[in-house]
Protein backbone atom coordinates (compact mmCIF):
# COMPACT_ATOMS: atom_id res chain seq x y z
CA UNK A 1 0.00 0.00 0.00
CA UNK A 2 1.36 3.48 -1.23
CA UNK A 3 2.17 6.63 1.40
CA UNK A 4 -0.30 8.98 1.20
CA UNK A 5 1.40 12.85 1.28
CA UNK A 6 -1.76 15.26 2.97
CA UNK A 7 -1.72 18.94 2.77
CA UNK A 8 -4.24 21.23 5.30
CA UNK A 9 -7.06 21.84 2.77
CA UNK A 10 -6.81 25.46 2.57
CA UNK A 11 -3.63 25.36 1.66
CA UNK A 12 -3.96 27.86 -1.24
CA UNK A 13 -5.53 30.48 1.11
CA UNK A 14 -2.57 30.02 3.62
CA UNK A 15 0.05 30.56 0.84
CA UNK A 16 -1.46 33.40 -0.37
CA UNK A 17 0.39 36.03 1.42
CA UNK A 18 3.96 36.76 1.88
CA UNK A 19 5.13 34.31 4.62
CA UNK A 20 1.99 32.04 4.46
CA UNK A 21 2.09 28.93 5.96
CA UNK A 22 0.79 25.18 5.82
CA UNK A 23 1.19 21.94 6.77
CA UNK A 24 2.29 18.68 5.32
CA UNK A 25 1.65 15.16 6.61
CA UNK A 26 2.93 11.82 4.96
CA UNK A 27 1.84 9.10 6.24
CA UNK A 28 2.62 5.25 5.29
CA UNK A 29 0.54 2.00 6.72
CA UNK A 30 2.85 0.56 9.60
CA UNK A 31 4.98 3.78 9.86
CA UNK A 32 4.97 6.54 11.70
CA UNK A 33 3.35 9.34 10.24
CA UNK A 34 5.92 12.50 8.82
CA UNK A 35 4.93 16.25 9.66
CA UNK A 36 6.67 19.13 8.17
CA UNK A 37 5.41 22.19 6.39
CA UNK A 38 5.80 24.64 3.56
CA UNK A 39 5.97 28.05 3.29
CA UNK A 40 5.76 30.95 1.24
CA UNK A 41 8.85 33.61 0.89
CA UNK A 42 7.20 35.79 -1.12
CA UNK A 43 7.09 36.05 -5.55
CA UNK A 44 9.33 35.56 -7.94
CA UNK A 45 9.76 37.31 -10.90
CA UNK A 46 6.87 36.03 -13.49
CA UNK A 47 4.79 36.16 -10.62
CA UNK A 48 4.91 32.48 -9.17
CA UNK A 49 5.48 31.99 -5.44
CA UNK A 50 8.09 31.32 -4.19
CA UNK A 51 7.52 28.04 -2.04
CA UNK A 52 10.23 26.31 0.08
CA UNK A 53 9.47 22.95 2.60
CA UNK A 54 10.43 21.90 5.49
CA UNK A 55 13.23 18.77 6.31
CA UNK A 56 12.12 15.58 4.68
CA UNK A 57 10.22 17.36 1.67
CA UNK A 58 10.42 18.81 -1.85
CA UNK A 59 9.16 21.64 -3.39
CA UNK A 60 8.92 20.69 -6.87
CA UNK A 61 6.78 22.52 -10.31
CA UNK A 62 4.79 25.30 -8.84
CA UNK A 63 2.29 27.54 -10.58
CA UNK A 64 -0.35 30.20 -9.84
CA UNK A 65 -3.07 27.06 -9.38
CA UNK A 66 -0.76 23.94 -8.26
CA UNK A 67 2.48 22.99 -6.09
CA UNK A 68 3.92 19.55 -6.78
CA UNK A 69 5.31 18.12 -3.52
CA UNK A 70 7.27 14.64 -2.50
CA UNK A 71 8.37 12.86 0.49
CA UNK A 72 12.18 11.33 -0.72
CA UNK A 73 12.22 9.42 2.28
CA UNK A 74 8.66 7.19 1.31
CA UNK A 75 9.34 7.86 -2.35
CA UNK A 76 5.47 9.47 -2.79
CA UNK A 77 4.86 12.92 -4.42
CA UNK A 78 1.40 14.65 -4.89
CA UNK A 79 0.70 17.41 -7.02
CA UNK A 80 -2.05 19.84 -5.32
CA UNK A 81 -4.19 22.09 -6.99
CA UNK A 82 -5.90 25.16 -5.70
CA UNK A 83 -10.21 25.35 -5.96
CA UNK A 84 -11.19 27.01 -9.25
CA UNK A 85 -13.13 29.12 -7.24
CA UNK A 86 -14.95 28.81 -3.76
CA UNK A 87 -18.36 29.20 -3.30
CA UNK A 88 -18.40 29.50 1.19
CA UNK A 89 -21.89 30.92 1.25
CA UNK A 90 -24.64 28.63 0.06
CA UNK A 91 -24.31 26.52 3.49
CA UNK A 92 -23.58 26.60 6.59
CA UNK A 93 -22.04 23.50 7.65
CA UNK A 94 -20.77 20.03 5.68
CA UNK A 95 -22.07 19.33 2.43
CA UNK A 96 -22.88 16.01 2.18
CA UNK A 97 -24.30 15.72 -1.63
CA UNK A 98 -24.27 17.48 -4.84
CA UNK A 99 -24.28 17.62 -8.51
CA UNK A 100 -24.25 19.95 -11.66
CA UNK A 101 -26.69 20.58 -14.44
CA UNK A 102 -26.27 18.63 -17.76
CA UNK A 103 -25.55 22.13 -19.25
CA UNK A 104 -23.19 23.26 -16.28
CA UNK A 105 -25.27 25.83 -15.47
CA UNK A 106 -26.76 25.18 -12.07
CA UNK A 107 -25.48 23.38 -9.35
CA UNK A 108 -28.07 21.74 -6.28
CA UNK A 109 -26.58 20.72 -2.88
CA UNK A 110 -27.45 19.16 0.61
CA UNK A 111 -25.88 19.83 3.91
CA UNK A 112 -26.45 19.40 7.59
CA UNK A 113 -27.49 22.24 7.66
CA UNK A 114 -30.62 20.52 7.04
CA UNK A 115 -31.35 22.62 3.61
CA UNK A 116 -31.17 21.94 -0.20
CA UNK A 117 -30.54 24.65 -2.56
CA UNK A 118 -30.02 25.19 -6.16
CA UNK A 119 -27.66 28.04 -7.27
CA UNK A 120 -26.05 29.20 -10.20
CA UNK A 121 -22.30 27.24 -11.20
CA UNK A 122 -20.73 30.54 -12.52
CA UNK A 123 -21.03 32.85 -8.92
CA UNK A 124 -22.59 30.23 -6.47
CA UNK A 125 -25.89 32.89 -6.24
CA UNK A 126 -28.99 31.06 -4.78
CA UNK A 127 -31.69 31.16 -7.04
CA UNK A 128 -33.81 27.99 -4.79
CA UNK A 129 -34.42 26.92 -1.58
CA UNK A 130 -36.11 23.16 -1.74
CA UNK A 131 -37.95 22.65 1.65
CA UNK A 132 -40.54 19.71 2.19
CA UNK A 133 -38.11 16.76 3.09
CA UNK A 134 -38.45 15.99 7.31
CA UNK A 135 -35.02 15.33 8.19
CA UNK A 136 -31.76 15.02 6.89
CA UNK A 137 -31.62 15.11 2.99
CA UNK A 138 -29.35 12.03 1.88
CA UNK A 139 -28.89 12.63 -1.73
CA UNK A 140 -29.69 15.29 -4.64
CA UNK A 141 -29.05 14.58 -8.76
CA UNK A 142 -29.74 16.63 -11.76
CA UNK A 143 -32.30 15.11 -14.22
CA UNK A 144 -30.74 14.99 -18.00
CA UNK A 145 -33.21 17.64 -18.85
CA UNK A 146 -31.46 20.00 -16.00
CA UNK A 147 -35.10 21.44 -15.03
CA UNK A 148 -35.71 18.62 -12.81
CA UNK A 149 -33.87 17.25 -9.59
CA UNK A 150 -34.46 14.09 -7.65
CA UNK A 151 -33.94 13.66 -4.17
CA UNK A 152 -34.40 11.21 -0.94
CA UNK A 153 -34.13 11.73 2.34
CA UNK A 154 -34.23 10.05 6.15
CA UNK A 155 -38.42 10.24 6.36
CA UNK A 156 -38.16 7.44 3.43
CA UNK A 157 -39.71 10.12 0.47
CA UNK A 158 -38.21 10.25 -2.35
CA UNK A 159 -39.31 13.60 -4.29
CA UNK A 160 -38.82 15.14 -7.10
CA UNK A 161 -38.67 18.83 -7.67
CA UNK A 162 -38.88 21.84 -9.77
CA UNK A 163 -35.91 23.97 -10.59
CA UNK A 164 -37.60 26.58 -11.82
CA UNK A 165 -39.99 27.40 -9.03
CA UNK A 166 -38.74 25.22 -6.48
CA UNK A 167 -42.07 23.36 -6.31
CA UNK A 168 -42.26 19.34 -5.46
CA UNK A 169 -44.05 17.50 -8.25
CA UNK A 170 -44.02 13.85 -6.99
CA UNK A 171 -43.39 12.48 -4.23
CA UNK A 172 -42.64 8.64 -3.45
CA UNK A 173 -43.36 6.70 -0.94
CA UNK A 174 -42.72 3.07 0.13
CA UNK A 175 -39.50 2.92 1.80
CA UNK A 176 -39.27 1.59 5.35
CA UNK A 177 -36.17 3.16 6.25
CA UNK A 178 -34.11 6.51 5.01
CA UNK A 179 -33.10 6.31 0.97
CA UNK A 180 -29.38 6.49 0.88
CA UNK A 181 -29.13 7.18 -2.81
CA UNK A 182 -30.67 7.46 -5.90
CA UNK A 183 -30.11 6.51 -9.56
CA UNK A 184 -32.16 7.74 -13.12
CA UNK A 185 -33.31 5.35 -16.17
CA UNK A 186 -32.07 6.95 -19.22
CA UNK A 187 -34.07 10.21 -19.57
CA UNK A 188 -35.97 10.04 -16.46
CA UNK A 189 -39.43 8.24 -17.07
CA UNK A 190 -38.13 5.72 -14.64
CA UNK A 191 -35.88 6.45 -11.43
CA UNK A 192 -33.74 4.55 -9.09
CA UNK A 193 -33.60 4.40 -4.81
CA UNK A 194 -32.02 2.22 -2.55
CA UNK A 195 -32.58 2.67 1.41
CA UNK A 196 -31.50 1.69 4.85
CA UNK A 197 -34.36 -1.08 4.63
CA UNK A 198 -32.23 -3.14 2.49
CA UNK A 199 -34.32 -2.62 -0.57
CA UNK A 200 -33.67 -1.56 -4.42
CA UNK A 201 -37.20 0.42 -5.81
CA UNK A 202 -38.03 1.16 -9.40
CA UNK A 203 -40.62 3.82 -9.44
CA UNK A 204 -42.55 5.75 -12.07
CA UNK A 205 -42.77 8.94 -12.70
CA UNK A 206 -44.93 9.38 -14.80
CA UNK A 207 -48.00 7.73 -12.72
CA UNK A 208 -46.08 8.51 -8.92
CA UNK A 209 -46.07 5.00 -8.22
CA UNK A 210 -43.72 2.05 -7.44
CA UNK A 211 -42.90 -0.34 -10.56
CA UNK A 212 -41.66 -2.80 -8.14
CA UNK A 213 -38.64 -3.80 -5.48
CA UNK A 214 -35.35 -4.35 -8.04
CA UNK A 215 -33.88 -6.29 -4.97
CA UNK A 216 -33.82 -7.08 -1.13
CA UNK A 217 -30.65 -7.25 0.39
CA UNK A 218 -31.57 -8.00 4.05
CA UNK A 219 -29.03 -4.79 4.56
CA UNK A 220 -28.78 -1.43 4.30
CA UNK A 221 -28.04 -0.19 0.39
CA UNK A 222 -26.01 2.98 0.68
CA UNK A 223 -25.11 3.36 -3.20
CA UNK A 224 -26.56 2.69 -6.53
CA UNK A 225 -25.11 2.64 -10.19
CA UNK A 226 -27.19 1.76 -13.47
CA UNK A 227 -25.36 0.91 -16.41
CA UNK A 228 -25.64 -0.80 -19.67
CA UNK A 229 -24.55 -4.45 -19.48
CA UNK A 230 -21.65 -5.58 -21.66
CA UNK A 231 -23.81 -7.97 -24.29
CA UNK A 232 -21.72 -10.98 -22.92
CA UNK A 233 -23.02 -11.09 -19.87
CA UNK A 234 -26.15 -12.73 -18.84
CA UNK A 235 -28.73 -10.84 -16.86
CA UNK A 236 -31.41 -13.56 -16.53
CA UNK A 237 -34.70 -13.38 -17.51
CA UNK A 238 -38.13 -11.76 -15.71
CA UNK A 239 -40.23 -14.16 -14.00
CA UNK A 240 -43.38 -12.02 -15.24
CA UNK A 241 -43.44 -9.68 -17.88
CA UNK A 242 -42.07 -6.40 -17.20
CA UNK A 243 -44.67 -3.33 -16.84
CA UNK A 244 -45.56 -1.24 -19.95
CA UNK A 245 -44.27 1.47 -17.95
CA UNK A 246 -40.76 0.65 -17.67
CA UNK A 247 -39.21 2.35 -20.05
CA UNK A 248 -35.13 1.62 -21.07
CA UNK A 249 -34.48 -1.21 -18.28
CA UNK A 250 -33.50 -3.47 -21.19
CA UNK A 251 -30.13 -4.70 -20.71
CA UNK A 252 -29.45 -2.77 -17.86
CA UNK A 253 -27.65 -3.49 -14.62
CA UNK A 254 -28.14 -2.48 -11.05
CA UNK A 255 -24.95 -2.13 -8.93
CA UNK A 256 -25.58 -2.66 -5.60
CA UNK A 257 -23.23 -1.11 -2.72
CA UNK A 258 -23.99 -2.56 0.71
CA UNK A 259 -23.55 -2.19 4.18
CA UNK A 260 -23.24 -6.68 4.77
CA UNK A 261 -19.68 -5.82 3.05
CA UNK A 262 -21.46 -7.08 -0.56
CA UNK A 263 -21.27 -5.59 -3.77
CA UNK A 264 -24.13 -7.11 -5.59
CA UNK A 265 -25.36 -6.89 -9.51
CA UNK A 266 -28.87 -7.24 -10.63
CA UNK A 267 -30.33 -7.40 -14.03
CA UNK A 268 -32.18 -3.90 -13.79
CA UNK A 269 -35.28 -5.80 -15.82
CA UNK A 270 -34.87 -9.70 -14.67
CA UNK A 271 -34.36 -8.38 -11.18
CA UNK A 272 -32.45 -11.68 -11.64
CA UNK A 273 -28.84 -11.86 -9.45
CA UNK A 274 -25.72 -11.45 -11.78
CA UNK A 275 -23.19 -11.38 -9.39
CA UNK A 276 -21.98 -10.95 -5.79
CA UNK A 277 -18.66 -9.90 -4.94
CA UNK A 278 -17.40 -9.98 -0.97
CA UNK A 279 -15.19 -6.66 -0.08
CA UNK A 280 -13.13 -5.46 3.14
CA UNK A 281 -15.44 -3.37 4.17
CA UNK A 282 -19.23 -1.96 4.03
CA UNK A 283 -19.24 -0.52 0.38
CA UNK A 284 -20.23 2.86 0.64
CA UNK A 285 -20.38 3.61 -3.37
CA UNK A 286 -20.38 2.28 -6.52
CA UNK A 287 -20.28 3.68 -10.45
CA UNK A 288 -19.40 2.56 -13.92
CA UNK A 289 -16.59 3.06 -15.71
CA UNK A 290 -17.41 1.18 -18.88
CA UNK A 291 -20.12 -1.84 -19.59
CA UNK A 292 -16.92 -4.09 -18.68
CA UNK A 293 -15.67 -2.25 -15.42
CA UNK A 294 -16.74 -1.04 -12.27
CA UNK A 295 -15.67 0.80 -9.39
CA UNK A 296 -16.94 0.31 -5.55
CA UNK A 297 -14.97 2.34 -2.47
CA UNK A 298 -15.50 0.81 1.01
CA UNK A 299 -15.91 2.26 4.55
CA UNK A 300 -12.06 0.85 5.39
CA UNK A 301 -10.22 2.59 2.64
CA UNK A 302 -10.36 0.63 -0.63
CA UNK A 303 -11.37 0.94 -3.65
CA UNK A 304 -12.30 -2.31 -5.99
CA UNK A 305 -12.27 -2.46 -9.95
CA UNK A 306 -14.19 -5.28 -11.47
CA UNK A 307 -15.02 -6.53 -14.22
CA UNK A 308 -18.54 -7.74 -14.53
CA UNK A 309 -17.66 -10.49 -16.43
CA UNK A 310 -15.90 -12.17 -13.46
CA UNK A 311 -15.97 -10.82 -10.18
CA UNK A 312 -13.96 -13.77 -9.21
CA UNK A 313 -10.91 -11.34 -7.93
CA UNK A 314 -10.55 -8.06 -8.45
CA UNK A 315 -8.50 -6.28 -11.27
CA UNK A 316 -6.85 -3.93 -8.96
CA UNK A 317 -7.47 -2.65 -5.29
CA UNK A 318 -6.36 1.00 -4.63
CA UNK A 319 -5.85 1.94 -1.36
CA UNK A 320 -4.62 5.84 -0.31
CA UNK A 321 -5.55 5.66 3.29
CA UNK A 322 -8.18 4.13 5.69
CA UNK A 323 -10.28 7.12 5.59
CA UNK A 324 -13.89 5.60 4.24
CA UNK A 325 -14.50 6.18 0.21
CA UNK A 326 -17.60 8.24 0.16
CA UNK A 327 -18.08 8.89 -3.70
CA UNK A 328 -17.12 7.67 -6.77
CA UNK A 329 -17.15 9.00 -10.38
CA UNK A 330 -15.55 8.49 -13.90
CA UNK A 331 -13.20 10.93 -15.27
CA UNK A 332 -11.47 11.26 -18.35
CA UNK A 333 -9.67 7.61 -18.88
CA UNK A 334 -9.80 7.44 -14.52
CA UNK A 335 -11.84 8.53 -11.42
CA UNK A 336 -11.99 10.55 -9.06
CA UNK A 337 -12.70 9.34 -5.81
CA UNK A 338 -13.58 11.33 -2.68
CA UNK A 339 -12.55 10.11 1.47
CA UNK A 340 -14.09 10.89 4.68
CA UNK A 341 -10.36 12.43 5.44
Amino acid sequence: MAATLRIQSDWSRALSRDEGEAWLSCRSPGKATLYGSVTRRGLSSDGVPDIVASEGFLVGEVTKKSILISCPHENVSTKFLAPYTSFCRIHQKSITCLDISSGGGLGVSTSTDGTMKIWQAANGEIRRLLEGHVYDVNCCRFFPSGLVVLSGGMDAQLKIWSAEDASCVVTFKGHKGGILDTAIVDRGRNVLSCSRDGTARLWDCGQSSCLGTIADCGSPVNGIAVGTADCSLNLGSPENPPSEREVGTEGKILLLAREDKKLQGVGLQSRQPVFLFIGSDAFNCCTFLSSTYILAGTQDGNIYQLDVRNTNAPIQVIHRSGAPVLSLLPYRDGFIASQGN
